[in-house]
């Protein structure tokens, strides 16, 4: 479970800056009055976020592995609920001084995943006993899933962003790397759909565009086209370009098969196009498309 937690796209949030955002979340989301949280590092959840405390003595809180009702939820990848945390026999003491410091009866964690790996925890707290049923958990659940997809969306960018051609090298591709870069800006274009911080999604435009000018033939001339096609259009034609159908488009972007035909047909107007092929063809030579 080892590895930095806190790489940061230029210009965006860190991942410390997001798991504070979902901390304040639980709060203002859940009855529980006191929440804090951290992302895993060296087999530790190091909290680094607290909302709502009386006290500092959950500040500077390492959390082993298997250690506490955390360290629990890090390894065992599930939620853990210590009802009354000061008599519970189903955890390991070792952090009494900082939750009992605090005051907290009953203390909620949640792993936070990302694929198959715990990237942290986020823990919800109560100064008196307070029972944790599924109107309870849910808004906690929903808190952890939404941070695990924004560290999702941001590690697969970082991926990408670390194996993309550098710029001038498009006509030294291969057909197989080209259609490899063309697979890579169709799943960038389906990320992006997803991103919420604007510094984030204008980096992965800035991204789209370089990979759409890499694959540039230097035996065809550019075409000359005055054509603006809106996102969506954009990102129907680079999915229908890897030979994906309507259904398999809709599946991709979360839409419906009837609305992924309308900006095709959208698209391919604009482009003067009859086919879906010519309309890739016409938009790539446009430099819409790589």
């Amino acid at each position: 479970m080892g590895g930095p937690s806190g790489s940061v796209l230029p210009g965006s949030e860190s991942d410390t800056q997001l798991l504070a955002r979902a901390v304040a979340d639980l709060v203002r989301r859940t009855r529980f009055p006191v929440a804090f949280g951290g992302l895993e590092h060296g087999d530790a959840i190091h909290v680094t976020s607290i909302v709502g405390a009386r006290t500092r003595s959950l500040e500077g809180l390492v959390v082993q592995a298997s250690r506490g009702l955390g360290g629990r939820a890090l390894v065992e990848k599930r939620p853990r609920l210590a009802l009354d945390y000061r008599s519970s026999r189903s955890i390991t003491h070792d952090y009494d001084r900082a939750v009992l410091g605090e005051g907290i009866s009953t203390l909620f964690a949640v792993p936070v995943l990302v694929g198959s790996r715990a990237r942290g925890v986020i823990y919800c707290g109560s100064w008196s006993e307070s029972p944790v049923g599924d109107v309870v958990a849910r808004p906690a659940f929903a808190v952890a899933d939404e941070l695990s997809s924004e560290l999702r969306i941001r590690e697969e960018v970082q991926r990408r962003l670390t194996i993309a051609p550098p710029a001038g090298e498009a006509s030294a591709l291969a057909p197989a790397a080209r259609e490899e870069l063309r697979e890579t800006y169709a799943e960038l274009r389906s990320i992006a759909a997803g991103v919420e911080d604007p510094a984030l999604r204008q980096r992965l435009a800035r991204l789209e565009q370089r990979l759409a000018a890499l694959s540039q033939s230097e035996k065809e001339p550019p075409l000359d086209l005055d054509v603006r096609l809106s996102p969506r259009e954009i990102d129907v034609l680079a999915c229908a370009a890897l030979g994906s159908t309507n259904a398999e488009i809709a599946a991709t972007l979360s839409l419906r098969e009837g609305t992924i035909k309308s900006y095709l047909q959208s698209a391919m107007a604009k482009l003067d196009a009859s086919t879906r092929h010519a309309a890739v063809t016409k938009a790539r030579r446009a430099g819409l498309l790589p």
